[in-house]
Protein backbone atom coordinates (compact mmCIF):
# COMPACT_ATOMS: atom_id res chain seq x y z
CA UNK A 1 0.00 0.00 0.00
CA UNK A 2 1.40 3.03 -0.80
CA UNK A 3 0.95 6.40 1.21
CA UNK A 4 0.00 9.82 0.55
CA UNK A 5 -0.13 12.28 2.26
CA UNK A 6 -3.72 13.70 2.43
CA UNK A 7 -4.94 16.46 0.11
CA UNK A 8 -5.28 20.02 2.20
CA UNK A 9 -6.96 22.82 1.97
CA UNK A 10 -5.01 25.94 2.35
CA UNK A 11 -6.86 28.50 4.28
CA UNK A 12 -6.86 31.99 2.82
CA UNK A 13 -8.74 35.10 3.14
CA UNK A 14 -10.06 35.64 -0.85
CA UNK A 15 -13.48 35.21 -1.56
CA UNK A 16 -15.56 32.29 -0.77
CA UNK A 17 -16.62 31.34 -3.75
CA UNK A 18 -20.37 29.03 -3.89
CA UNK A 19 -18.76 26.98 -6.91
CA UNK A 20 -17.28 22.93 -5.25
CA UNK A 21 -14.12 24.35 -4.95
CA UNK A 22 -11.01 25.70 -2.79
CA UNK A 23 -8.25 28.06 -3.95
CA UNK A 24 -5.61 25.85 -3.26
CA UNK A 25 -4.88 22.51 -1.91
CA UNK A 26 -1.11 20.70 -1.32
CA UNK A 27 -0.72 17.06 -1.27
CA UNK A 28 2.97 15.39 -1.07
CA UNK A 29 5.04 18.87 -1.24
CA UNK A 30 3.23 20.76 -3.83
CA UNK A 31 0.53 23.61 -3.90
CA UNK A 32 -1.47 23.10 -6.79
CA UNK A 33 -3.75 26.62 -7.31
CA UNK A 34 -5.81 28.56 -10.29
CA UNK A 35 -6.38 32.47 -9.73
CA UNK A 36 -8.72 34.86 -11.13
CA UNK A 37 -8.96 38.91 -11.13
CA UNK A 38 -11.32 39.06 -8.12
CA UNK A 39 -11.24 41.16 -5.20
CA UNK A 40 -12.09 40.47 -2.11
CA UNK A 41 -16.23 40.64 -2.52
CA UNK A 42 -15.84 38.62 -5.33
CA UNK A 43 -16.14 41.00 -7.92
CA UNK A 44 -14.10 40.78 -11.14
CA UNK A 45 -12.30 43.96 -11.10
CA UNK A 46 -12.35 46.73 -13.81
CA UNK A 47 -9.62 48.42 -15.47
CA UNK A 48 -8.94 45.76 -18.27
CA UNK A 49 -6.10 43.60 -18.57
CA UNK A 50 -3.16 45.31 -16.72
CA UNK A 51 -5.54 45.58 -13.69
CA UNK A 52 -6.85 42.50 -14.05
CA UNK A 53 -3.27 40.87 -14.63
CA UNK A 54 -2.01 42.78 -11.31
CA UNK A 55 -5.16 41.27 -9.00
CA UNK A 56 -4.48 38.33 -9.59
CA UNK A 57 -1.01 38.02 -8.93
CA UNK A 58 -1.87 39.60 -5.52
CA UNK A 59 -4.33 37.26 -4.95
CA UNK A 60 -1.32 34.49 -6.16
CA UNK A 61 0.91 36.03 -4.02
CA UNK A 62 -1.42 35.77 -0.86
CA UNK A 63 -2.31 32.19 -1.24
CA UNK A 64 1.48 31.37 -1.49
CA UNK A 65 2.22 33.89 1.71
CA UNK A 66 -0.70 32.01 3.64
CA UNK A 67 0.74 28.27 2.41
CA UNK A 68 4.08 29.73 4.06
CA UNK A 69 5.61 29.72 0.60
CA UNK A 70 6.98 32.87 -1.72
CA UNK A 71 6.36 33.79 -5.20
CA UNK A 72 10.24 31.91 -5.70
CA UNK A 73 8.25 28.30 -4.44
CA UNK A 74 6.46 28.67 -7.96
CA UNK A 75 7.03 26.02 -10.48
CA UNK A 76 4.72 26.66 -13.08
CA UNK A 77 2.46 28.79 -14.33
CA UNK A 78 -0.26 28.43 -17.19
CA UNK A 79 -1.26 31.76 -18.45
CA UNK A 80 -4.90 31.60 -20.35
CA UNK A 81 -5.92 35.12 -22.07
CA UNK A 82 -8.57 35.61 -24.26
CA UNK A 83 -6.55 38.09 -26.16
CA UNK A 84 -3.27 37.50 -27.71
CA UNK A 85 -2.51 40.89 -27.29
CA UNK A 86 -2.97 40.79 -23.53
CA UNK A 87 0.03 38.73 -23.16
CA UNK A 88 2.25 41.90 -23.67
CA UNK A 89 0.86 43.22 -21.02
CA UNK A 90 0.67 40.23 -18.69
CA UNK A 91 4.64 39.85 -19.29
CA UNK A 92 5.44 43.17 -18.06
CA UNK A 93 3.39 42.97 -15.13
CA UNK A 94 4.42 39.26 -14.69
CA UNK A 95 8.04 40.18 -14.65
CA UNK A 96 7.44 42.48 -11.50
CA UNK A 97 6.26 39.40 -9.33
CA UNK A 98 8.75 36.61 -10.33
CA UNK A 99 12.65 36.81 -10.73
CA UNK A 100 15.00 34.86 -12.01
CA UNK A 101 15.58 31.30 -12.96
CA UNK A 102 11.76 32.53 -13.77
CA UNK A 103 8.84 29.11 -13.27
CA UNK A 104 8.67 26.77 -16.52
CA UNK A 105 5.15 28.48 -17.97
CA UNK A 106 3.60 28.35 -20.99
CA UNK A 107 0.45 30.98 -22.33
CA UNK A 108 -2.90 30.00 -24.07
CA UNK A 109 -4.94 32.11 -25.88
CA UNK A 110 -8.72 31.15 -25.24
CA UNK A 111 -12.10 32.11 -26.59
CA UNK A 112 -13.50 32.96 -22.96
CA UNK A 113 -13.16 32.30 -19.14
CA UNK A 114 -15.39 31.53 -16.29
CA UNK A 115 -17.20 34.59 -15.87
CA UNK A 116 -17.09 37.05 -19.40
CA UNK A 117 -15.40 39.64 -17.87
CA UNK A 118 -12.51 37.65 -17.08
CA UNK A 119 -9.36 38.36 -18.83
CA UNK A 120 -7.04 36.64 -17.35
CA UNK A 121 -6.30 33.35 -15.49
CA UNK A 122 -3.36 31.67 -13.95
CA UNK A 123 -3.17 27.88 -13.28
CA UNK A 124 0.08 27.52 -10.96
CA UNK A 125 1.40 24.95 -9.38
CA UNK A 126 4.35 25.70 -6.53
CA UNK A 127 6.61 23.54 -3.80
CA UNK A 128 5.47 24.04 -0.48
CA UNK A 129 7.50 22.05 2.90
Amino acid sequence: MTTHSAKQAVKTSLYASKAPLEWAVTSNGALYTAQIPIDDKGEVVSGGIEAQTRQTLDNLKHTLECAGVGMDAVLQVLIYVTDREYLKTVNQVYAEYFEAPYPNRAALVIAGLAREEMLVELVVYAAVP
